[in-house]
């Protein structure tokens, strides 16, 4: 069993009004994820007082961390981050492309690790949606081309998770849908009946998303919303449990011998 957790922590901006990364990392550590993917994260941003979020979260996890700015201003930079405990290598972090006839929207960014986990090579792609469909449809269609799920090194099992900011019957989400698989339709019934996670107390939109390729099974998913999480960020965390497939696992293991 493999626990993933995507989470938007908005730079760790509790609803109480204080920046709290030590809360943000309590609410992780208490979903004892193996791999988590953070959104809204600043790095030596003067709002959060020039703190590394993503090294100091990760230190207090006791896991490696990489992030990507999406947002890099002077020395003020914003993006996501993957976290684990795993061996875990960089493949690829870039912009993503912005609203073709808008210009000025916040800039996004999507990250791909490669984590050696269950045995496997697990492909993690973490990123954060535009707000508008535009944009949105912009960035799908470069995560599903050649440079992120086109690109041959992509091979499954591939995870893709983060705050999209589209709800299932948007167009954004429909095309994902057709490359991956949300995993709350494959998620047996031990999770939440609904998957919403916005805004945290009364979550009413689920906009943040986890997708899984063939191979991969959904045993549980579910917003966290107990304890810490109620307070430490806008949007509740998302908490998925995957199994991969030992066939494939096989399968693989004897290509990369014969190669």
């Amino acid at each position: 069993m493999i626990r993933l957790l995507s989470y938007n922590i908005r730079h760790a901006l509790g609803l109480d009004g204080r920046i709290a990364p030590e809360r943000i990392a309590a609410v992780v550590a208490a979903c004892e994820p193996d791999i988590v993917a953070l959104q809204e994260v600043d790095v030596g941003r003067a709002r959060t007082g020039g703190l590394d979020q993503a090294e100091e979260i990760a230190r207090l996890l006791r896991m490696d961390q990489h992030f990507h700015p999406a947002l890099h201003i002077e020395g003020e930079r914003y993006g996501d981050a993957i976290l684990t405990a795993h061996p875990s290598r960089l493949v690829r972090a870039a912009g993503l492309p912005g609203h073709p006839r808008r210009l000025g929207l916040e800039p996004r960014g999507a990250l791909w690790v490669e984590v050696a986990v269950g045995g496997r090579r697990l492909q993690v792609l973490n990123t954060h949606l535009g707000l508008t469909s535009g944009e949105r449809l912009a960035q799908v269609a470069a995560l599903l081309g050649p440079d992120w799920l086109g690109n041959p090194a992509c091979r499954d099992p591939v995870v893709l998770m983060g705050d999209l900011n589209a709800t299932p019957w948007s167009r954004a989400y429909r095309r994902l849908a057709g490359r991956l698989t949300d995993a709350r339709r494959l998620a047996g019934p031990g999770g939440a009946r609904s998957g919403a996670t916005f805004p945290t107390r009364l979550p009413l939109l689920r906009i943040d998303h986890v997708f899984v390729s063939a191979g991969i099974g959904v045993a549980r998913m579910e917003p966290v919303g107990e304890g810490l999480a109620r307070i430490a960020s806008d949007h509740r965390p998302l908490r998925v449990e995957i199994l991969l497939d030992p066939v494939a696992a096989g399968a693989e293991r004897v290509a990369e011998e014969a190669g």
